[in-house]
C-alpha cells in the first residue's frame, strides 16, 4: 500500500517535492512506495506534476487508487521496481484544490447550521469553479446570498483549518452523523481523518488537502444553481484571489 504523504498533516499538504521507491510497474504507470500525488477521490480531483528518476523526468497525467496509487506518465518511462525517482507536484493546480475543498467543507458547514440540516450529497473539485449537491432543499437568491455571505464573513475572520484522527464513536459523540455523512462511509473503517474548520464551523472526515487557514481561500463566488431532482440542488461557485496566498514548503518528503 502507498504511503500518503499529503495526509500527515494539513501542513504536509503544502510539500511540493518527495523521494520515493518504484514498488510495481506497468507499460503506463508506476506504483510508488510513497507519494505527495493526491489520487482522483471524494469529489477531488487528481494531482499532476513530475517523477524524475534514472531515465530523466516523466510527466504525470493521472493519479488512481486508494491502496496501490497508480501514477500514469505520458509516455513509456521504462523504470524497475527498486528505482528512486523524485516527484514534484504542479503547485498551482494543487493550491487550487486545496482551496477550492476548503471552501466546499465551508460553505456545507454553514448550509447545514443556516437551513435546517441540509446534507451534502455530493461535491466536485476542480481548480477554477467547483460544485456542491445538497438535499433536501430548494434554494432562492435570498437564501444564497446569505450562505455566500456568511462564508465571506467567516473567511474574513481567518480561521484555521486543522486535522485530527478520531473513532467512529468519537465523531459521532461532537457531530450529528448526518452531518458527517458516516452512513457513506464503509463500516470497516474505524479511524478516521477528522478536518475541522475553526471552532467546529464545519468538522467531518475527509482524505483530502486542505489550506491552513480560510483566510487563503479568498470570497466565495456564486456562479450558478440547477435542480438536480429529487429536492437535490447543485450549487457552483469560484473563488476570487485572495491577499494571503502561501507558497509551496522547500522540505522534501
Amino acid at each position: 500500500m502507498t504511503l500518503k504523504l499529503y495526509l500527515q498533516d494539513i501542513e504536509a499538504a503544502y510539500a511540493r517535492q518527495f523521494d520515493a521507491t518504484v514498488v510495481d510497474t506497468s507499460p503506463n504507470s508506476v506504483v510508488l512506495d510513497r507519494t505527495l500525488f493526491y489520487p482522483l477521490g471524494g469529489g477531488q480531483h487528481w494531482d499532476t506534476g513530475t517523477l524524475s528518476g534514472p531515465n530523466g523526468d516523466l510527466r504525470v497525467s493521472e493519479v488512481r487508487g486508494r491502496g496501490d496509487v497508480q501514477h500514469t506518465l505520458v509516455e513509456g518511462h521504462q523504470l524497475e521496481i527498486g528505482d528512486e525517482v523524485r516527484g514534484t507536484i504542479d503547485w498551482e493546480t494543487r493550491y487550487a484544490h486545496m482551496r477550492m475543498h476548503t471552501a466546499q467543507h465551508l460553505v456545507s458547514g454553514l448550509a447545514y447550521e443556516m437551513f435546517d440540516g441540509v446534507r451534502t450529497v455530493g461535491n466536485q473539485i476542480h481548480a477554477d469553479r467547483s460544485r456542491i449537491d445538497f438535499n433536501p432543499i430548494s434554494f432562492d437568491e435570498h437564501m444564497l446570498n446569505n450562505l455566500i455571505a456568511a462564508a465571506n464573513k467567516r473567511i474574513d475572520e481567518g480561521l484555521a483549518v486543522t486535522d485530527t484522527v478520531m473513532t467512529r464513536n468519537e465523531i459521532n459523540a461532537i457531530m450529528p452523523p448526518d452531518r458527517t455523512n458516516m452512513d457513506l462511509l464503509p463500516s470497516s473503517v474505524k479511524e478516521l481523518r477528522i478536518v475541522q474548520i475553526g471552532d467546529r464551523v464545519d468538522m467531518c472526515p475527509c482524505a483530502g488537502t486542505h489550506v491552513s487557514n480560510i483566510r487563503e481561500l479568498g470570497h466565495v463566488q456564486f456562479l450558478g444553481k440547477k435542480s438536480k431532482g429529487k429536492g437535490t440542488q447543485r450549487v457552483s461557485y469560484t473563488l476570487e484571489m485572495s491577499d494571503h496566498l502561501r507558497q509551496p514548503s522547500s522540505v522534501i518528503m
